[in-house]
Order: C-alpha cells, then structure tokens, then sequence
C-alpha cells in the first residue's frame, strides 16, 4: 500500500508543482501526461521482465532507475527548465514507474489458493480506492502546507520505500522464466486476455468520463468545490461494494459474474446524465460506484484463470495499461463533450465505454472460460519455491 500511494500522487504533485513555479496549467497538463502515457506504456514491459528475470530485479532496478528520473523531473521543474526537458525527465520518471497493483495481484496468486483469490483481490481493489480516496488529499495538502515540491518528494520515498519491502518479501514472489527448453508463455497468446484487456478499457472510458461529468456538472450547478465530494463518493460506493463482493460466496462463475457487474456499472452512469440537484447528484454518485470493484475483482480473478503462471505480471500490467488508456481517453472525450453540451453529454460518453465492456464480456464468453489447468496448491508451490 505504501508503494501504490503515488499512482494517485503524481499527477496531482506534477500539476500543482509546475503551476507554482510557471503558472502555466498548459505546460503543467503536458508534462503530467507524459508521464502517465509513459507509464502505460512501459507498465507491460517491466511486467514481462518480472516474469523472465523475477519481480524482485526489477523491483530494485526500477527503484533506483526511478529515483534518478524523479530527482531529475524535481530539479527541472525548480529549475525552470524548458518544456521540452521537463518531459524528458517526466517520461523518464514514467517509464520506470512499476505497477505496484499489477505485481501484488501476480503475487496474490502465489500466496493463496485459488479459493480465497476472489477475497484478496477484492481487498486489492478496496485498497485502491482507499488510496485514490487519501492519495490526491495528501499530496494537496504537502504541496500547500510544506511546499510545492513536497508531493512529489514524498512520492519518491513512498516508492522506495513500497518498492525495497516488497522486493524482500521473497516468499510471495512468483516464480519467474520457463523451465529450460520451453518457450516463453505470453499472456497476449491467450483470446480470454485480450476480452478482458479491451472490457478494461471501456471500463476506463467509463470512469474517465464520469470523473469529468462530476466536474462538469459541478460548475453548472455553481458548486465547484463539490467535483471533489462527487468523485469521492463514486469511490465509496466502490468501496462498500468490493467488501460485500469479495465476501460473498457466488454460485455464479467469474466468467458470468463479469457481464453482470458490467451491466450493472453501465446502468448505474445513466442517471447522471438526468440529475440537476447536487444533493441528489451525491447519492448517484455513491450508486454509480457501487459495480466499479465487483466488475475489476471479476477481471481480476478471470485473468489469473486464463494467463499463463510464468506470464502473471506482464498480464496484469496489460490491464493496468488498458485501464489507464481508457481513462486517459474517457477523460478528453468526456471533456470536448462537456464543453460543447454539459455534463449529461460527458454521462452519456461513460455509459457508451460501459456498454462496450459489457458486450464484450457477453460476446467473450467462450474464451473467458477457459481456464488453464488449476496448478498445484500455493502450499505445494511455497514448499517447491524453498526447495
């Protein structure tokens, strides 16, 4: 958990920085992007080399790569340097940022039985959302009360530190590299990966076009301050909904659960496109959350059934990537959308990312369901790890 803090951080710490030193939101919009796109795109890469070399390698390199990154991306911005060689540095920071949540759901897999895999991931999701619910505050509050650089600063650390324990947690890391004379298994050869990579970018669509209609609505109502409140409730109502999910015991399959929980985030967006009262609109909020980590538990548990064991960390990063993209995406549709109509155009757009998870997860059924063999029991594979 403290090295996932800064996924909800760095952004933010990017933005408030960079307007503080430059006051310009346009050079501060750029930099942060790429860093994010950055990110996404490098995310399955260092996936791939965890599975060939082991997490704990990359873990370390990536630590240290990160730390010069981010050191430099400080010095440039307090520095005043050009635009060009900030988003240098920013790509940089990006590119060596491992997806903490795509490695922990990989060790997941190695630490638990396949029984108990749908209550660690929800726990997963709950801390997610724990973390975008404080992330943003506490960075806000380092950069106002401390100093501009503080957020950013304490991202450093906070991936450092996250990065070195996990790193030393030898006993859940999955095992890495195929066994001599066998080809590299890649999760991308799998159909059931790329349903559920394509399903988590609508997702992201949907929750990228939502984040902009809690703000854009917001405005319209002449409540600015509340974007805050909106996109903070829609994390509750996930939060709430991944405890009751991941404690109940389904008769349903993850595979079938998956168009459910889907259906059920793409019904509860279209409300938001009818609503003028702001005390209304935060009772939506908290119901359009309510399907977000149900449907992100059900991806989850369904890619540990279809990717490859030697293949678990590039996999679950592709779904981060996925995501991300999507967000990135809803979120500038979400907004040409918005300031050409309003807010229920932005709702609109979520509700269209959100059926195309849907149908995908419908017309994906065949191959979300098969399963690779169910391996050996995480006791059984502790015991061969030692060995």
């Amino acid at each position: 958990m403290i090295g996932r803090f800064p996924i909800a951080m760095r952004s933010v710490g990017c933005l408030l920085l960079i307007s503080a030193f430059t006051g310009s939101m346009a050079e501060a919009g750029t930099v942060a992007a790429a860093m994010l796109i950055a990110q996404g795109v490098a995310s399955p890469v260092l996936g791939r080399l965890a599975d060939r070399l082991g997490q704990r390698r990359v873990l370390l390199t990536a630590c240290l790569a990160h730390a010069v990154g981010m050191t430099a991306l400080l010095v440039s911005i307090v520095r005043e340097a050009p635009l060009w060689l900030m988003t240098v540095a920013a790509v940089a920071a990006g590119c060596t940022s491992v997806s903490f949540t795509s490695f922990m759901r990989a060790r997941w897999s190695t630490m638990v039985d396949q029984g108990l895999l749908r209550a660690a991931y929800a726990m997963e999701s709950m801390l997610d959302d724990t973390i975008f619910l404080v992330g943003p505050l506490l960075v806000t509050v380092l950069a106002s009360a401390v100093h501009p650089a503080a957020g950013l600063v304490a991202c450093l650390v906070l991936t450092t530190v996250g990065s070195i324990a996990v790193a030393l947690h030898r006993g859940s890391e999955p095992a890495s590299a195929p066994a001599p004379g066998r080809g590299a298994e890649r999760a991308l050869g799998v159909p059931g990966v790329w349903i559920l990579m394509l399903a988590y970018a609508g997702m992201g669509f949907q929750f990228g076009a939502v984040d902009v209609t809690m703000i854009a609505f917001a405005r319209e109502a002449s409540t600015p301050g509340l974007a805050g409140v909106f996109i903070s409730l829609i994390a509750v109502g996930s939060l709430i909904a991944g405890l009751v999910y991941g404690s109940t015991d389904w008769r349903l399959s993850q595979a079938r659960l998956l168009p459910v929980t889907t259906g059920l985030l793409t019904l509860g967006v279209v409300p938001l496109s009818f609503v003028r009262s702001p005390l209304l609109m935060c009772f939506l909020a908290v119901v359009a959350g309510i399907a977000i980590s149900p449907a992100l538990i059900a991806g989850s548990t369904l890619l540990e059934s279809l990717a490859p064991k030697t293949a678990l960390s590039e996999a679950f990063s592709w779904l981060t990537s996925c995501g991300a993209l999507g967000i990135a995406s809803g979120t500038a549709v979400g907004g040409q959308l918005a300031d050409l109509g309003s807010s229920a155009w932005a709702a609109w757009a979520g509700v269209g990312g959100g059926a195309v998870a849907l149908v995908l997860s419908l017309a994906g059924q065949s191959a979300l369901r098969r399963s690779r063999p169910v391996s050996e029991p995480a006791t059984k594979k502790m015991a061969v790890q030692e060995q």
